[in-house]
């Protein structure tokens, strides 16, 4: 009888396809916007096909053959494919789960008059499908991981842009938490910059910076010692009143390093170094 089953659902092939599609269609989650009908029948298609030509009577007990490696490896595709499209756990799961309630109806039409076949049938492609089902949000899963890691690597980079504000002087308006792997990508950006522009003084803007505790005080320190060996200057603007009571409350010592309250105070200070001054035009008067 198993084997009957196997052989059964690949002669309803067409009729499985048909089944499937009306009730992906049906949906009231169908994602016409990110994929087309006639794409979504070509998908289809392909797995079922593998699944078709995998399915035995001896493997329709086994999930976990190695018979539908072809199948778990369409289903892993299709999942990260749309993990990247944008589409939500619910629309991707819908995908494999309304191909189990098509075999099902084909089961029941043609089984009807075999109750005991029926019951056995529908349990192990029920177990089967239900594996599928695992596969498909497992990879899913992972696919979702790799947008928001590549997301947040992107917002780390835009984060942290160094600014050439004058001839030899550069600025690094930092926003957001600092932790050791902004840290990181902060002074790999400071010290290209550095190297490529040849500037002598960097300054480190965190007015951006929510809150500063000792992990982040030594974040900092870090990067006016790395921008230091390249023979820059590094002066840290934006320090707030609070962040100057939690510095003194956390006994960290910044006095080696120069503090301004505001990026305009560490510029003006900055021309100051580099014996530079800017005077206000005056306009002559029209005769």
């Amino acid at each position: 009888m198993k084997q009957d089953i196997s052989r059964l659902l690949q002669k309803k092939k067409k009729q499985l396809l048909e089944d499937w599609m009306n009730f992906q269609l049906k949906d009231a989650g169908l994602r016409e916007d990110l994929m087309s009908n006639e794409e979504l029948r070509t998908q289809s298609d392909e797995l079922l096909d593998s699944l078709l030509k995998s399915l035995t009577s001896t493997n329709i007990t086994d999930p976990q053959s190695a018979d539908f490696e072809g199948v778990n490896e369409i289903l892993a595709g299709i999942s990260i494919s749309r993990a990247r499209q944008g589409y939500s756990p619910r629309e991707t799961g819908t995908f494999i789960f309304s191909l189990k309630d098509a075999v099902l109806k084909t089961l029941q039409a043609e089984l009807k008059d075999d109750p005991l076949a029926l019951v056995d049938a529908t349990l192990n492609m029920n177990k089967l499908m239900d594996s599928f089902g695992i596969t498909t949000f497992e990879t899913f899963i992972k696919g979702r991981e790799e947008v928001i890691l590549r997301q947040t690597d992107e917002i780390a980079e835009i984060s942290t842009p160094v600014i050439r504000v004058w001839d030899g002087i550069l600025a690094l308006p930092i926003i957001g938490t600092l932790d050791s792997a902004r840290t990181q990508i902060v002074m790999e950006s400071l010290l290209e910059e550095i190297v490529e522009s040849g500037s002598t003084i960097a300054i480190l803007d965190i007015s951006g910076v929510p809150a500063v505790d000792s992990l982040v005080a030594q974040h900092i320190i870090k990067t006016v010692a790395a921008t230091r060996l390249m023979g820059a200057e590094c002066i840290i603007s934006g320090i707030r009143p609070e962040i100057a009571q939690t510095v003194v409350h956390l006994g960290i010592d910044l006095s080696n390093i120069v503090t301004k309250a505001s990026l305009a105070s560490a510029l003006k200070y900055a021309f100051t170094m580099l014996k530079l001054e800017v005077k206000k035009s005056q306009r002559e008067k029209a005769i």
